[in-house]
């Protein structure tokens, strides 16, 4: 069965940036997607229903809940839920199709005892004072969410340890090199 890759860390690590560059990367394009999650929030300028997010009502979510649709859930930020549509992964692995889950310490825990042949990765920042530069660099904070973000970052970093691998995002390049040989190395494993 193909890989399952679980990526965590704080908001500002880089995630997105590393999982974009692997996605793009030729050896994986066609063996790799990234499961779509499901969310509450409202979405943002640009943001696209069922390719950057499933958005979903309370109601819809609550429903899957019961349903038991989801492989993880959470609540983010004490403020809007998200999980992973079981949909997203099982079908996909299935036939091939190696899968990224981008979720949190929380929804990793979840996942983790679901899947015992995942493999976990943790991305974070070489420094904490950078994860604040970084979430105002973006402007789209209010005082009170940056504080709230810093808050779940320094949580998320107490849990580092349950992952199998860390990539300090210093250098870009070098993460990114890291991050896909991480991949490269779980296709290896998972093949027959």
């Amino acid at each position: 069965m193909a890989p399952l890759i679980i990526v965590s860390g704080p908001a500002g690590s880089g995630k997105s940036t590393l999982i974009r560059a692997a996605l793009q990367e030729g050896r994986f394009r066609g063996r790799l997607r990234l499961a779509v999650s499901a969310t509450t929030r409202p979405a943002r300028q640009n943001e696209k229903d069922g390719v950057d997010y499933h958005f979903w009502s309370q109601a819809r979510f609550d429903e899957a809940l019961a349903r038991e649709e989801l492989l993880e859930h959470a609540k983010v930020h004490g403020l809007y839920c998200y999980g992973t549509p079981r949909g997203e992964v099982d079908g996909y692995r299935e036939k091939g199709m190696g899968v990224l889950l981008d979720i949190d310490v929380q929804g990793a825990a979840q996942v983790r005892s679901l899947y015992p042949d995942h493999v976990s990765i943790f991305v974070k920042l070489p420094r904490r004072e950078l994860y604040e530069e970084r979430i105002v660099k973006r402007g789209s904070e209010t005082e009170e969410t940056l504080r709230r973000r810093l808050e779940t970052a320094r949580k998320e970093l107490e849990r580092e340890g349950e992952y199998q691998h860390v990539v300090v995002n210093d250098d870009r390049e070098t993460a990114i090199r890291e991050f896909s040989e991480l991949i490269a190395a779980a296709f290896d494993r998972a093949a027959p």
